[in-house]
């Protein structure tokens, strides 16, 4: 069966798009409604039937398998996961506009010990770069010591880039 690109039209009625966003995959899903992936953001569907958008720069990372799709947002954000009842082109749009996005990546050690990993992501229509830490397991990011070391590093990181 082929997938159209357009949800149904229930489901686009749902949607809130940006001025010039365009639908590039959708899938359904298990409960009935549909992932739908734009030019500019992942749209996953919500306990109450609407939507919650996620802008491609705010994804961390995004795997497919099976059957479902996991997404997990920066800095710390929520994570979703969905179960998709015929994929399409969907985890291959996801994985391309998340990449897409990252202008630079680097895994630092930090002063007082551990690890961050700072990623600089640009938004899909352009703009100034998004900047989030992922500290790893263990280390508290809320800690203001850590989160001081981490700026630092990303001071220097934004010195050695020019972004």
């Amino acid at each position: 069966m082929r997938l159209s690109r357009r949800p149904p039209g229930p489901v686009r009625d749902r949607l809130a798009l940006e001025r010039g966003e365009r639908t590039l995959a959708t899938a359904p899903t298990r409960g009935g409604s549909y992932v739908v992936a734009t030019s500019t953001a992942l749209h996953l569907p919500t306990v109450s039937g609407d939507f919650t958008r996620i802008p491609w720069e705010r994804i961390d990372q995004a795997n497919w398998k099976d059957g479902w799709l996991h997404v997990h947002e920066t800095s710390s954000g929520p994570e979703h996961h969905v179960q998709l009842t015929e994929p399409g082109s969907v985890p291959e749009t996801v994985r391309e506009r998340v990449t897409a996005t990252i202008a630079v990546t680097r895994h630092a050690k930090l002063p007082g010990g551990g690890s961050v990993r700072i990623a600089g992501r640009r938004p899909s229509g352009g703009g100034d770069v998004h900047w989030s830490f992922v500290f790893e397991p263990g280390l508290d990011p809320s800690d203001p010591g850590l989160r001081a070391q981490a700026e630092q590093l990303l001071a220097d990181l934004r010195r050695q880039t020019g972004l």
